[in-house]
């Protein structure tokens, strides 16, 4: 049995994060992560199992850090963004 896990993005340059609650896979998740970093964004993925602990996402934090939401789709949009501006315009 695999156990759930959330899944958090800490961006480290502005010091927050957020527990992303999307139906995503762990691999989809840190591919995502990897590709934000290889971009040259400052961000720090963690995956924490679902526990007593942590049965609620509100339950998480981070010291030093603020919680964000929208995050994890502010990076993705910027990294586009950044993309489009290196490769120019492309047809969808």
């Amino acid at each position: 049995m695999i156990p759930k896990s959330w899944f958090i993005i800490k961006d480290d340059t502005t010091r927050t994060f957020e527990v992303v609650d999307t139906g995503i896979s762990e691999n989809a998740f840190s591919n995502r992560v990897v590709a934000l970093q290889r971009a040259g964004f400052s961000v720090t993925p963690v995956i924490v199992p679902v526990s007593n602990r942590h049965a609620s996402k509100e339950h998480i934090a981070f010291t030093g850090y603020t919680r964000e939401a929208g995050l994890y789709e502010r990076l993705h949009r910027q990294q586009q963004k950044l993309m489009k501006e290196q490769f120019g315009e492309w047809e969808e």
